[in-house]
Protein backbone atom coordinates (compact mmCIF):
# COMPACT_ATOMS: atom_id res chain seq x y z
CA UNK A 1 0.00 0.00 0.00
CA UNK A 2 1.78 2.97 -1.60
CA UNK A 3 2.10 5.92 1.20
CA UNK A 4 0.22 9.43 0.01
CA UNK A 5 2.67 12.53 1.00
CA UNK A 6 0.18 14.89 2.67
CA UNK A 7 1.10 19.28 2.19
CA UNK A 8 2.80 19.12 5.54
CA UNK A 9 4.91 16.34 4.67
CA UNK A 10 6.11 18.03 1.42
CA UNK A 11 6.62 21.25 3.44
CA UNK A 12 8.99 19.61 5.70
CA UNK A 13 10.69 18.07 2.77
CA UNK A 14 11.82 21.21 1.39
CA UNK A 15 13.11 22.73 4.56
CA UNK A 16 15.12 20.24 4.71
CA UNK A 17 16.56 20.13 1.21
CA UNK A 18 17.15 23.96 1.55
CA UNK A 19 19.38 23.65 4.69
CA UNK A 20 21.59 20.98 2.93
CA UNK A 21 21.44 23.13 -0.11
CA UNK A 22 22.66 25.98 2.24
CA UNK A 23 25.74 23.93 3.83
CA UNK A 24 27.01 22.61 0.62
CA UNK A 25 27.54 26.24 -0.43
CA UNK A 26 29.09 27.46 2.77
CA UNK A 27 31.66 24.49 2.50
CA UNK A 28 32.62 25.27 -0.92
CA UNK A 29 32.63 28.99 -1.16
CA UNK A 30 35.01 28.81 2.47
CA UNK A 31 37.67 26.00 0.50
CA UNK A 32 37.52 28.83 -2.07
CA UNK A 33 38.28 31.45 0.17
CA UNK A 34 41.37 29.81 1.53
CA UNK A 35 42.60 28.49 -1.74
CA UNK A 36 42.64 32.09 -2.67
CA UNK A 37 44.77 33.87 0.57
CA UNK A 38 48.93 33.48 0.88
CA UNK A 39 50.49 31.29 2.70
CA UNK A 40 51.63 32.44 6.11
CA UNK A 41 55.28 33.68 7.02
CA UNK A 42 57.67 31.24 8.79
CA UNK A 43 57.46 32.40 12.48
CA UNK A 44 61.35 32.57 12.38
CA UNK A 45 61.58 34.95 9.64
CA UNK A 46 58.89 37.38 11.01
CA UNK A 47 61.11 37.04 14.32
CA UNK A 48 63.82 37.79 11.78
CA UNK A 49 62.05 41.14 10.12
CA UNK A 50 61.57 42.35 13.71
CA UNK A 51 65.06 41.38 15.51
CA UNK A 52 67.47 43.42 12.43
CA UNK A 53 68.29 46.69 14.29
CA UNK A 54 68.56 49.23 11.36
CA UNK A 55 72.10 52.12 12.42
CA UNK A 56 73.20 55.07 11.10
CA UNK A 57 77.01 54.81 10.05
CA UNK A 58 79.58 57.41 8.85
CA UNK A 59 82.61 56.14 6.72
CA UNK A 60 85.57 57.52 8.83
CA UNK A 61 88.73 57.54 6.56
CA UNK A 62 92.09 57.75 8.22
CA UNK A 63 94.34 61.05 8.73
CA UNK A 64 97.59 61.74 10.44
CA UNK A 65 97.51 63.92 13.00
CA UNK A 66 100.10 65.36 15.30
CA UNK A 67 99.13 64.22 18.95
CA UNK A 68 100.03 64.76 22.54
CA UNK A 69 99.58 62.52 25.84
CA UNK A 70 97.60 65.05 28.19
CA UNK A 71 98.37 64.09 32.33
CA UNK A 72 97.49 66.46 35.31
CA UNK A 73 100.95 67.31 37.20
CA UNK A 74 102.56 69.80 39.57
CA UNK A 75 104.87 72.41 39.60
CA UNK A 76 107.78 71.53 41.89
CA UNK A 77 111.55 73.46 42.35
CA UNK A 78 113.99 72.65 39.95
CA UNK A 79 116.06 72.36 43.72
CA UNK A 80 115.94 72.38 46.69
CA UNK A 81 118.22 72.82 49.26
CA UNK A 82 118.95 73.17 53.00
CA UNK A 83 122.02 74.70 53.65
CA UNK A 84 123.61 73.67 56.48
CA UNK A 85 126.64 75.21 58.87
CA UNK A 86 129.99 73.67 58.35
CA UNK A 87 131.55 75.10 62.00
CA UNK A 88 129.66 76.00 65.36
CA UNK A 89 128.83 79.39 66.23
CA UNK A 90 126.24 81.87 67.19
CA UNK A 91 124.30 84.04 64.67
CA UNK A 92 125.47 87.25 65.03
CA UNK A 93 123.38 88.12 61.35
CA UNK A 94 120.78 87.39 59.18
CA UNK A 95 121.28 89.50 56.72
CA UNK A 96 119.23 87.75 53.59
CA UNK A 97 115.38 88.70 53.49
CA UNK A 98 113.06 85.37 53.88
CA UNK A 99 111.42 85.06 50.59
CA UNK A 100 113.85 87.42 48.27
CA UNK A 101 115.69 86.37 45.67
CA UNK A 102 119.13 86.14 46.30
CA UNK A 103 121.98 85.43 44.17
CA UNK A 104 125.03 82.79 44.08
CA UNK A 105 127.33 83.52 47.39
CA UNK A 106 125.00 85.93 49.10
CA UNK A 107 125.42 85.42 52.87
CA UNK A 108 122.35 84.46 54.00
CA UNK A 109 123.76 83.60 57.95
CA UNK A 110 126.81 85.03 59.31
CA UNK A 111 128.47 83.36 62.55
CA UNK A 112 130.27 85.40 65.38
CA UNK A 113 133.94 84.82 64.63
CA UNK A 114 135.13 84.53 67.89
CA UNK A 115 139.03 83.61 68.30
CA UNK A 116 139.11 82.96 64.27
CA UNK A 117 140.36 86.04 63.38
CA UNK A 118 143.08 85.97 65.84
CA UNK A 119 143.95 82.35 64.84
CA UNK A 120 144.62 84.07 61.53
CA UNK A 121 146.36 86.42 62.13
CA UNK A 122 148.69 83.88 64.19
CA UNK A 123 149.24 81.87 60.98
CA UNK A 124 150.43 84.29 58.92
CA UNK A 125 152.54 85.43 61.37
CA UNK A 126 153.62 82.26 61.21
CA UNK A 127 153.98 81.79 57.66
CA UNK A 128 155.50 85.06 57.71
CA UNK A 129 158.37 83.29 60.10
CA UNK A 130 158.64 80.33 58.05
CA UNK A 131 159.48 82.21 55.07
CA UNK A 132 162.35 84.22 56.75
CA UNK A 133 163.84 81.40 58.05
CA UNK A 134 163.95 79.33 54.67
CA UNK A 135 165.19 82.12 53.12
CA UNK A 136 168.51 82.72 55.42
CA UNK A 137 168.91 78.72 55.23
CA UNK A 138 169.23 79.00 51.17
CA UNK A 139 171.52 82.36 51.72
CA UNK A 140 173.58 80.51 54.03
CA UNK A 141 173.53 77.12 52.37
CA UNK A 142 174.50 78.95 49.31
CA UNK A 143 178.30 80.18 51.38
CA UNK A 144 178.59 76.29 52.38
CA UNK A 145 177.30 77.28 56.10
CA UNK A 146 174.13 75.41 55.91
CA UNK A 147 173.77 71.45 54.11
CA UNK A 148 170.64 71.02 51.90
CA UNK A 149 169.14 68.89 54.29
CA UNK A 150 168.44 71.96 56.69
CA UNK A 151 167.10 74.16 53.43
CA UNK A 152 164.99 71.26 52.73
CA UNK A 153 163.16 71.41 56.33
CA UNK A 154 162.83 74.45 56.43
CA UNK A 155 161.01 74.78 52.98
CA UNK A 156 158.36 71.95 55.27
CA UNK A 157 157.90 73.93 57.75
CA UNK A 158 157.12 76.88 55.33
CA UNK A 159 154.71 75.00 53.74
CA UNK A 160 153.11 73.37 57.01
CA UNK A 161 152.29 77.10 58.26
CA UNK A 162 151.10 77.77 54.77
CA UNK A 163 148.34 75.02 55.20
CA UNK A 164 147.77 76.37 58.46
CA UNK A 165 146.96 79.38 57.14
CA UNK A 166 144.53 78.15 54.55
CA UNK A 167 142.70 76.36 57.25
CA UNK A 168 142.54 79.10 59.28
CA UNK A 169 141.35 81.42 56.18
CA UNK A 170 138.69 78.21 55.48
CA UNK A 171 137.72 78.63 59.25
CA UNK A 172 136.71 82.23 59.48
CA UNK A 173 134.93 82.06 55.75
CA UNK A 174 132.92 79.07 57.18
CA UNK A 175 131.26 81.81 59.42
CA UNK A 176 129.81 83.17 56.43
CA UNK A 177 126.81 80.49 55.40
CA UNK A 178 126.14 81.84 51.78
CA UNK A 179 123.88 80.62 49.20
CA UNK A 180 124.61 77.67 47.22
CA UNK A 181 122.99 79.26 43.50
CA UNK A 182 120.87 81.60 42.53
CA UNK A 183 117.02 81.20 43.32
CA UNK A 184 114.41 82.18 46.17
CA UNK A 185 115.80 81.99 50.19
CA UNK A 186 112.41 80.73 50.82
CA UNK A 187 112.36 79.81 54.67
CA UNK A 188 114.86 80.55 57.74
CA UNK A 189 115.62 77.91 60.33
CA UNK A 190 117.88 80.08 62.38
CA UNK A 191 117.54 83.72 64.14
CA UNK A 192 120.12 85.86 65.50
CA UNK A 193 121.40 84.12 68.55
CA UNK A 194 120.91 81.00 67.49
CA UNK A 195 123.54 78.59 68.22
CA UNK A 196 124.54 75.94 65.53
CA UNK A 197 126.28 72.89 65.42
CA UNK A 198 127.60 71.85 62.67
CA UNK A 199 125.22 70.45 60.08
CA UNK A 200 122.85 72.60 61.40
CA UNK A 201 120.36 74.58 59.25
CA UNK A 202 120.61 78.21 58.48
CA UNK A 203 117.82 78.24 55.96
CA UNK A 204 116.26 76.30 52.86
CA UNK A 205 117.02 77.50 49.11
CA UNK A 206 114.79 77.21 45.69
CA UNK A 207 115.69 77.10 42.50
CA UNK A 208 112.35 78.03 40.57
CA UNK A 209 113.82 79.42 37.40
CA UNK A 210 113.71 76.63 35.17
CA UNK A 211 110.71 75.58 37.04
CA UNK A 212 109.52 71.64 36.91
CA UNK A 213 106.35 70.34 35.81
CA UNK A 214 105.83 67.04 37.32
CA UNK A 215 103.40 64.19 36.59
CA UNK A 216 103.09 60.31 37.07
CA UNK A 217 102.39 59.07 33.59
CA UNK A 218 100.60 54.98 33.47
CA UNK A 219 102.73 52.46 31.92
CA UNK A 220 100.85 53.14 28.55
CA UNK A 221 101.76 56.54 27.70
CA UNK A 222 105.24 56.44 29.07
CA UNK A 223 106.47 55.12 26.35
CA UNK A 224 104.75 57.37 23.64
CA UNK A 225 107.77 59.97 23.77
CA UNK A 226 111.66 60.61 24.82
CA UNK A 227 113.68 63.64 26.42
CA UNK A 228 113.69 66.54 24.31
CA UNK A 229 109.81 66.78 23.62
CA UNK A 230 107.84 69.93 23.84
CA UNK A 231 105.06 70.16 26.07
CA UNK A 232 102.57 73.12 27.64
CA UNK A 233 101.59 73.52 31.07
CA UNK A 234 98.46 74.87 32.08
CA UNK A 235 98.53 76.02 35.75
CA UNK A 236 95.66 76.29 38.06
CA UNK A 237 95.65 80.19 37.92
CA UNK A 238 95.37 80.03 34.05
CA UNK A 239 99.07 81.08 33.53
CA UNK A 240 101.14 78.92 30.40
CA UNK A 241 104.43 77.45 30.55
CA UNK A 242 106.11 76.03 27.66
CA UNK A 243 108.80 73.50 28.13
CA UNK A 244 110.35 70.29 27.23
CA UNK A 245 110.94 67.20 28.70
CA UNK A 246 113.97 66.68 30.57
CA UNK A 247 113.85 63.35 32.53
CA UNK A 248 111.50 59.96 31.81
CA UNK A 249 111.73 57.36 34.79
CA UNK A 250 112.86 54.09 33.85
CA UNK A 251 112.10 51.93 36.70
CA UNK A 252 107.66 52.46 37.55
CA UNK A 253 107.00 53.25 41.24
CA UNK A 254 106.17 50.23 43.05
CA UNK A 255 102.81 51.54 44.78
CA UNK A 256 101.62 53.31 41.58
CA UNK A 257 102.85 51.52 39.02
CA UNK A 258 103.52 54.96 37.14
CA UNK A 259 106.47 56.60 35.32
CA UNK A 260 107.80 60.15 36.80
CA UNK A 261 108.43 62.24 33.67
CA UNK A 262 110.25 65.83 35.04
CA UNK A 263 109.87 69.21 32.41
CA UNK A 264 111.73 71.88 32.09
CA UNK A 265 109.69 75.45 31.58
CA UNK A 266 111.18 78.85 32.25
CA UNK A 267 109.87 80.76 34.97
CA UNK A 268 112.18 84.49 34.62
CA UNK A 269 109.83 86.08 36.39
CA UNK A 270 109.19 83.48 39.46
CA UNK A 271 105.40 84.32 39.18
CA UNK A 272 104.70 80.72 38.92
CA UNK A 273 105.18 78.75 42.54
CA UNK A 274 105.91 75.19 43.38
CA UNK A 275 103.15 73.36 44.46
CA UNK A 276 100.54 74.16 41.50
CA UNK A 277 98.61 72.02 39.99
CA UNK A 278 98.83 71.94 36.14
CA UNK A 279 97.34 70.36 33.12
CA UNK A 280 99.46 69.02 31.01
CA UNK A 281 100.11 68.22 27.24
CA UNK A 282 103.08 66.38 26.22
CA UNK A 283 103.87 66.16 22.59
CA UNK A 284 103.93 62.69 21.53
CA UNK A 285 104.75 63.25 17.83
CA UNK A 286 102.68 62.76 14.36
CA UNK A 287 100.64 59.42 13.40
CA UNK A 288 97.41 57.94 12.61
CA UNK A 289 93.98 59.05 14.18
CA UNK A 290 90.41 59.50 13.19
CA UNK A 291 88.22 62.28 12.81
CA UNK A 292 84.90 61.22 14.66
CA UNK A 293 81.88 62.59 15.98
CA UNK A 294 82.27 63.12 19.90
CA UNK A 295 78.64 61.63 20.46
CA UNK A 296 79.52 58.31 18.62
CA UNK A 297 81.98 57.49 21.73
CA UNK A 298 80.80 54.65 23.79
CA UNK A 299 82.22 52.23 26.53
CA UNK A 300 82.20 48.57 26.81
CA UNK A 301 81.22 46.09 29.40
CA UNK A 302 84.94 46.18 30.73
CA UNK A 303 84.57 50.45 30.72
CA UNK A 304 86.72 50.58 28.38
CA UNK A 305 85.67 53.98 26.00
CA UNK A 306 85.66 53.23 22.42
CA UNK A 307 83.63 53.05 18.93
CA UNK A 308 80.89 50.83 17.48
CA UNK A 309 81.70 50.06 13.96
CA UNK A 310 80.11 47.68 10.91
CA UNK A 311 82.51 45.18 9.70
CA UNK A 312 82.15 43.97 5.55
CA UNK A 313 79.92 41.08 7.04
CA UNK A 314 77.70 43.77 8.19
CA UNK A 315 78.18 43.00 11.94
CA UNK A 316 78.66 45.25 15.19
CA UNK A 317 82.49 45.65 16.01
CA UNK A 318 83.88 47.21 19.52
CA UNK A 319 87.09 49.00 18.60
CA UNK A 320 88.79 50.60 21.98
CA UNK A 321 90.20 54.48 20.94
CA UNK A 322 92.35 57.03 23.01
CA UNK A 323 91.26 60.56 22.79
CA UNK A 324 93.89 62.74 21.55
CA UNK A 325 92.26 66.25 20.65
CA UNK A 326 88.92 67.66 20.55
CA UNK A 327 88.28 70.38 17.99
CA UNK A 328 85.55 71.91 16.72
CA UNK A 329 84.80 69.24 13.61
CA UNK A 330 85.13 66.24 16.13
CA UNK A 331 87.76 64.34 18.63
CA UNK A 332 90.73 63.09 17.22
CA UNK A 333 91.25 59.35 18.59
CA UNK A 334 94.16 56.31 17.64
CA UNK A 335 93.05 52.85 17.80
CA UNK A 336 91.61 52.64 14.93
CA UNK A 337 93.17 51.19 11.69
CA UNK A 338 92.35 52.66 7.52
CA UNK A 339 88.59 53.53 6.65
CA UNK A 340 85.88 52.23 9.27
CA UNK A 341 81.89 52.40 9.46
CA UNK A 342 81.50 54.14 12.12
CA UNK A 343 78.28 53.88 13.96
CA UNK A 344 76.86 57.32 14.92
CA UNK A 345 72.89 56.57 15.55
CA UNK A 346 71.77 53.56 17.45
CA UNK A 347 75.34 52.56 18.61
CA UNK A 348 73.93 52.58 22.32
CA UNK A 349 71.34 49.71 21.05
CA UNK A 350 73.37 47.26 19.45
CA UNK A 351 76.38 44.68 21.08
CA UNK A 352 79.45 43.17 19.57
CA UNK A 353 78.52 40.56 16.74
CA UNK A 354 75.28 41.91 16.06
CA UNK A 355 73.82 41.81 12.62
CA UNK A 356 72.37 44.92 11.43
CA UNK A 357 70.74 46.65 8.42
CA UNK A 358 73.11 49.99 7.74
CA UNK A 359 71.80 53.25 6.67
CA UNK A 360 74.00 56.01 5.67
CA UNK A 361 74.01 59.22 8.26
CA UNK A 362 72.30 61.92 7.21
Amino acid sequence: MRMRLTSAHKFAIGIVAVVVLLFLAGTLFNKAKVSREPAPKSKAAGQAAVTTPSVQVTTTPEGSRAYSVRVRGRTEAARSVVVRSETAGIVAATPAVEGAYVTRGTVLCRLNVDAREAGLAQARAAVRSRELTRQATEELSAKGYRSQTQVLQDQANLDSARAALRQAEIALEQTNIRAPFNGVFDRREAEVGTYLAPGQACGTMIELDPLLIVADLPETEAGKFQVGASAVATLVGGEVLNGVVRYVARDADPQTRTYRVEISARNAKLSARSGLSADVRISAGQGPAHLIQVSSLVLDSAGRQGVRYVDEGGSVRFAPTTLIEETPEGAWVTGLRGPVRIITVGQSYVAEGQKVLVTAAR
